[in-house]
């Protein structure tokens, strides 16, 4: 077998070598004001900005699956209460959010959820602003494809949070390379702002093909995807890179998704990486990650997964070990 694409092609570096360690990682926010209480959520927000970390990531429809009500905006509250009781630190940091994933109606999710129509969108910024407490964001997300809407009309109004001076970036996740590029040549094509950011499920261990990796069609960032990325310049980010913390926590086994012979001759050359440089392999995860100039983002609920993953990114791993964990196969034998 021949080494897959993945190993071999990089995106466009998120962060130089020179960005403060914290600068490089995203703070999910997705479990607050759910499974994270409001004071553990300020613990974790305040040391991400004491540690010089700037990206939060959050979404309207956070965390429904939790709430009592079965809708989401309970991040998006906190974050906005936060932001209220630390006068300043809005100007500080910057902060994406998300659209297009929040239930219509409770419990139908995903057969019923708001999308990304023009209407839709408008709507759904509009509340998010309100729930934060701010009148922008640096950057807007439509969360997860919506094939009932023409993209050239979800790509027209996203431009449209661009000019009005809603949204500093714009940036698609849980998309098919097809539908990133049809919508971008289009924004292009009509002079407007094309998304310039993708986000998907990714990590070192990688899935068998033809097996979805969470509730997302197209959540996996796939060799074409990492392909578009590199030749348009497109910024990645990668979410639940540590697998949920499956790396490090005998607790939480690897997903069968990743069982295959690639996995282990990938955990064998994880272990080896890890022993070398002292880190454990999480940690490692995150700094190959971030030399692929892939931006990681961090879900964890405490200060001390915080710290340590702060620790990782500045982790720079010698240009062998990244070789030696590049240069493992990582295409399963089709069953």
């Amino acid at each position: 077998m021949t080494t897959s694409q993945t190993t071999q092609t990089t995106t466009q570096p998120a962060a130089t070598h020179d960005t403060p360690p914290a600068e490089r990682l995203v703070l999910g926010a997705m479990m607050f004001g759910t499974a994270v209480d409001e004071a553990t959520s300020f613990s974790v927000l305040d040391r991400f900005v004491d540690a010089g970390g700037r990206w939060i990531d959050t979404a309207d429809c956070y965390a429904f699956w939790a709430s009592e009500s079965g809708y989401g905006g309970q991040s998006e509250e906190v974050l906005g209460r936060w932001f209220a009781a630390r006068p300043g630190v809005r100007d500080r940091i910057l902060l994406a959010t998300k659209f297009g994933a929040e239930p219509r109606d409770a419990g139908s999710w995903p057969a019923s959820r708001t999308g990304l129509s023009a209407e839709a969108i408008t709507t759904q910024i509009t509340g998010s602003l309100r729930r934060l407490g701010t009148d922008h964001v640096d950057l807007a997300w439509g969360h997860m494809e919506d094939r009932s809407v023409p993209v050239e009309e979800t790509a027209d109004t996203c431009a449209a949070l661009v000019s009005d001076g809603v949204a500093g970036r714009i940036g698609l996740s849980n998309h098919p390379a097809w539908r990133v590029e049809r919508a971008r040549r289009h924004a292009v094509a009509q002079g407007k702002e094309p998304f310039s950011v993708v986000q998907h499920h990714y990590s070192y261990l990688q899935p068998r093909p033809g097996t979805l990796t969470g509730d997302h069609r197209f959540g996996w960032l796939d060799d074409e995807l990492v392909d578009l990325a590199a030749v348009e310049g497109l910024e990645t980010w990668a979410y639940t890179p540590l697998l949920a913390g499956a790396y490090d926590n005998p607790a939480k086994p690897i997903p069968e998704i990743f069982d295959h012979p690639g996995s282990t001759q990938r955990l064998a050359a994880l272990d080896d990486v890890a022993a070398q440089v002292g880190a454990a392999r999480g940690q490692v995860v995150l700094a190959w990650l971030a030399a692929r100039g892939i931006r990681p983002m961090l879900g964890g609920s405490k200060v001390h997964q915080l710290d340590a993953a702060v620790e990782a990114m500045g982790l720079e791993l010698p240009a062998e070990l990244l070789e030696l964990m590049n240069g493992v196969d990582v295409t399963p034998p089709s069953a």
